[in-house]
C-alpha cells in the first residue's frame, strides 16, 4: 500500500482555499491508495468553533469527490457543528465508495481551552482499507498510549496520527510517535502542519515510521509539500511472527 502525506501550510478559517491547496498538492505527489492531511487542515486549529466549524458538510463532500476522483482513501480531522451547537474534532476515513469511518477525538487539548467547546468521543476506532487495519489518532492523543495499546484480539497494522503540533513542544512528538509504533508493533502515519496561526509557530516533523522506530519517509521541516511511501505488510508480519510482542500485550 503506498501512503502520501500532505504537510501543508494551513490558513486559518479559509476551508475553500486550503481545499484547493490541498488539491493542487495531490495532484503533483505520487499516485497513492491513502492521502493522509492534518487536523483541522481546513481551518488550522480553531479552539473557538462558533464561525469556522463545518456545519453544512461542505469539507466532508470534498473528501468524498476527492476520493472518487483519485480512487483512494483520505484521512483528515476536522471541525464538524452538529446540532444544537455540538461540536467535534472529528477524524473523518473517506473511501472511494464515499463509506466514511469518523473517530470524535478522545483526548481534548484542555491547556489550549479546546474542551471548553468540543465534545470529548468516547470509542477508540480502527478501519480497514486495502487489507491493512488502521487506527485513527487525533494530535493529543499521541501523549496516553493505554487508549493507543495494541494487541493481537483488537489488533491494526498502523495508527495515523494527524495534528497541529507546535513547534515549542516537537521533541516530544518526534520521540512519542517512535514509541509507538515499537510498543504497538506498527506502522506510524504522522502528519502534522507547517506555518503560523495567531498562537503558534508549526515546524511539520511529517513521517513514516515502521516498527522497529525506524524512518520509512520524512518531509523536511518547514517545508509546504508531500511525501510518499509503501507499507510493507510482509515485513511487518514477518516481525511480528518472529519476536511476536503482541501476544503479551494489555487488552
Amino acid at each position: 500500500m503506498k501512503v502520501t502525506l500532505l504537510q501543508t501550510d494551513i490558513l486559518l478559517n479559509e476551508p475553500t482555499a486550503n481545499m484547493l491547496m490541498a488539491e493542487k498538492m495531490i495532484m503533483d505527489a505520487e499516485k497513492s491508495d491513502l492521502y493522509v492531511l492534518p487536523e483541522m487542515f481546513a481551518t488550522g486549529f480553531i479552539t473557538i468553533p462558533f464561525e469556522g466549524a463545518d456545519a453544512d458538510g461542505k469539507t466532508l463532500a470534498w473528501l468524498k469527490q476527492m476520493a472518487r476522483k483519485y480512487d483512494a482513501a483520505f484521512a483528515c480531522s476536522v471541525a464538524v457543528k452538529e446540532k444544537d451547537e455540538e461540536f467535534y474534532n472529528r477524524f473523518y476515513f473517506v473511501k472511494p465508495d464515499g463509506k466514511v469511518t469518523k473517530y470524535d477525538k478522545r483526548h481534548l487539548f484542555s491547556y489550549g481551552g479546546e474542551g471548553k467547546y468540543y465534545h470529548q468521543g468516547e470509542d477508540c476506532v480502527t478501519v480497514e482499507w486495502c487489507g491493512v487495519r488502521f487506527l485513527l489518532q487525533i494530535c493529543y492523543d499521541l501523549r496516553f498510549p493505554v487508549f493507543s495499546r495494541n494487541n493481537k484480539e483488537e489488533h491494526y497494522d498502523a495508527a495515523i496520527y494527524v495534528a497541529n503540533w507546535p513547534e515549542s513542544r516537537r521533541k516530544p512528538w518526534d520521540i512519542l510517535l517512535r514509541a509507538r509504533a515499537i510498543e504497538n508493533q506498527c506502522y506510524v502515519i504522522a502528519v502534522n502542519r507547517v506555518g503560523d496561526d495567531n498562537m503558534c509557530h508549526y515546524n511539520g516533523g511529517s513521517a513514516i515510521i515502521d516498527a522497529y522506530g525506524n524512518d520509512v519517509v520524512t518531509l523536511e521541516d518547514n517545508v509546504h509539500g508531500t511525501a510518499s511511501a509503501v507499507l510493507d505488510m510482509e515485513v511487518l508480519q514477518r516481525f511480528r511472527k518472529k519476536f511476536p510482542v503482541l501476544n503479551d500485550a494489555d487488552k
